[in-house]
């Protein structure tokens, strides 16, 4: 395939991956920007076509894969303060009493049994970025050299 791709289209293909680091300046940039050039230029060109739906479903399954692990981390956080939701933390249990607000920090936390799962999915979240930075350079390296990549992790929203 690297015989028939004109340096045009592997250059719109390198920068479709490399438009997915936009994100760091533009919010969700990383969809909006890869969505533009590959809907501009998919029906002209099927190795831009074919770079385009990578680097999309790409994005939106890492998307996918943080709310998740955000979905996970929430009520892991939220256990770490036991009084939080309930609002017997800070004492505001007793607002009926207008005149006594007592603040009470003298809870014993219990940090262990929840710092392992919330590291863990902090660990994997800072995985994701690197998977994310590491596999978009790649991909734009590959691609200027006319190769076709495929993600890893990718799950087919676009086919």
């Amino acid at each position: 395939m690297e015989s028939t791709l004109t340096k045009h289209e592997r250059n719109l293909a390198a920068m479709l991956h490399a438009s997915a680091f936009s994100k760091f300046f533009i919010p969700f940039g990383n969809f909006i920007i890869p969505l533009v050039l590959w809907t501009a230029n998919r029906r002209d060109y099927t190795f831009v076509d074919y770079n385009g739906k990578q680097v999309l479903n790409f994005q939106i399954s890492l998307l996918l894969y943080s709310i998740v692990l955000g979905a996970i981390s929430i009520p892991l956080f939220a256990g770490l303060f036991p009084g939080l939701l309930n609002g017997s933390l800070f004492g505001f249990d007793h607002l009926n009493d207008y005149n006594n607000l007592n603040i009470d920090f003298s809870q014993s936390f219990n940090f262990s049994g929840w710092l392992f799962p919330l590291g863990m999915a902090g660990l994997a979240h800072g995985a994701l970025f690197v998977i994310n930075i590491v596999y978009t350079i790649l991909a734009v390296i590959r691609t200027n050299e006319g190769q076709e990549f495929t993600y890893p992790l990718t799950i087919k929203f676009l086919k």
